[in-house]
């Protein structure tokens, strides 16, 4: 089974966002993802290229608080995802207008859809829950983040 704390790479975790607006947002997370060695520095650009033409085509803000842009691509190798938390809420053109909390960008290895929707899956699982997103927004640390993961994990063992 798919634990959402294997799924978010230990170094793309950012508590607290420095960018204020959607692009920034991506950017930085795409940037965490990179250093976290999801993919090859060099391929950077052109994920942060993917990631925001998919964000063009149709809003990735779900509502609830709640954005999960994605991408494929043939030099990621394994599924891999970050999150970003900011306090002052996002303009992400969410489906309910709503401000965006939480942003958790999926990045998938392009020839393995199965596994970018079984991703995905678990992801939304968790950002359904009030509770999880409740929990989530208090989180100020690295390890708070990776402790509400773990936590949330071990829930879904027991049910």
């Amino acid at each position: 089974m798919l634990k959402l704390s294997e799924l978010v790479l230990e170094g793309a975790i950012v508590p607290q966002l420095g960018a204020t607006d959607r692009d920034g947002v991506v950017r930085e997370l795409v940037s965490a993802l990179a250093k976290a060695g999801a993919f090859a520095a060099s391929l950077e650009p052109e994920i942060l290229a993917r990631t925001m033409e998919r964000e063009r085509k149709a809003t990735t803000g779900f509502g609830r608080g709640v954005a999960v842009p994605h991408v494929k691509h043939l030099g990621i190798t394994k599924m891999a995802a970050a999150i970003g938390l900011t306090q002052r809420g996002l303009d992400f053109s969410s489906l309910d207008k709503q401000p965006v909390y939480f942003v958790f960008l999926l990045a998938s290895p392009e020839d393995r859809p199965e596994d970018h929707l079984r991703a995905m899956e678990v992801i939304f699982k968790n950002l359904n829950k009030e509770s999880f997103r409740r929990h989530l927004r208090q989180c100020t640390t690295v390890e708070e983040v990776r402790e509400m993961l773990q936590d949330s994990d071990a829930q879904h063992l027991i049910v």
